[in-house]
């Protein structure tokens, strides 16, 4: 063998190899010191759980932007977030005159934010920050662009309402045809999302058309979409839960309007 070939066959160091991985596997890889998170948490007559939503939040081990925006409550709510908001518990906080939605009240959220990674958190208790780590780690790995937190993977729930199971799966499947996605979850509410694309998302959905317009958008962007089991609480109506079935018919208009009609502008940063 020449002294050519040899140098040709000499193995690459583990340092080189490192090094070529992410980017032969196309990663994007985050700094875990680097992280900041930015939490958009949509407010509507959420009194009774505000305070226990937030300490949820805080305890969550990564470095942390909180943004409240209260959707026009006309309960207590104003007044709790205003003190949350003075003792540090939220770092910005809106306070909307019109009740417009939670779509409009996540894109006031969403322009407002710094953060390199986006979540969205309900301030309801059905979602559980602790699931936030399992979330992260794709985004931080370089692996995915949005992470989707599935109720239906795995994760432990609260067993609740056939009819709702059934629109969740009929609406994911619809979703699925027109993105050729397959996600198992749609409709989750825990979509993390790297805040530089999150931000440059066309997004004009006010009330729950939300999901299904910033899974379109996604996949219109061509991110790189990972699912993650996630637990589940879900609420019964009478312990205050909104979303009823008419939001669910008009889900699947938003669903054939948001991947028929493409926004002017929508790009992958």
């Amino acid at each position: 063998m020449t002294a050519d070939m040899q140098r040709t066959l000499t193995p690459l160091s583990t340092e080189t190899i490192e090094a070529l991985v992410p980017r032969l596997r196309g990663r994007t890889p985050i700094e875990r010191a680097d992280l900041r998170l930015s939490v958009l948490i949509p407010v509507y007559n959420e009194e009774r759980t505000l305070r226990v939503i937030l300490e949820q939040v805080r305890s969550v081990p990564v470095r942390l932007e909180i943004i409240c925006v209260n959707d026009c409550s006309t309960d207590g709510s104003r007044a709790i977030l205003d003190k949350l908001h003075a003792a540090g518990l939220i770092d910005i906080l809106v306070h909307k005159e019109r009740n417009a939605g939670k779509g409009a009240a996540i894109r006031d959220a969403l322009a407002r934010s710094t953060g390199n990674v986006v979540i969205v958190q309900d301030a309801d208790l059905e979602y559980d920050p602790a699931d936030w780590p399992l979330m992260l780690d794709p985004i931080i790995e370089g692996k995915a662009d949005a992470v989707f937190g599935s109720r239906f993977l795995g994760g432990s729930h609260r067993v609740l309402y056939f009819w709702h199971r059934l629109g969740n799966l009929l609406l994911t499947m619809v979703s699925n045809m027109f993105t050729n996605l397959n996600l198992t979850d749609m409709e989750t509410c825990y979509k993390a999302i790297r805040g530089d694309l999150a931000r440059s998302l066309v997004l004009t959905a006010d009330r729950f058309g939300f999901e299904p317009e910033v899974t379109a958008r996604l996949s219109q962007a061509q991110a790189r979409i990972w699912e993650v089991p996630i637990s589940y609480s879900g609420r019964t109506y009478a312990e205050g839960k909104k979303i009823g079935w008419k939001d669910g018919i008009a889900a699947f208009w938003h669903i054939v309007r948001f991947n028929v009609v493409r926004p002017v502008r929508n790009r992958t940063p």
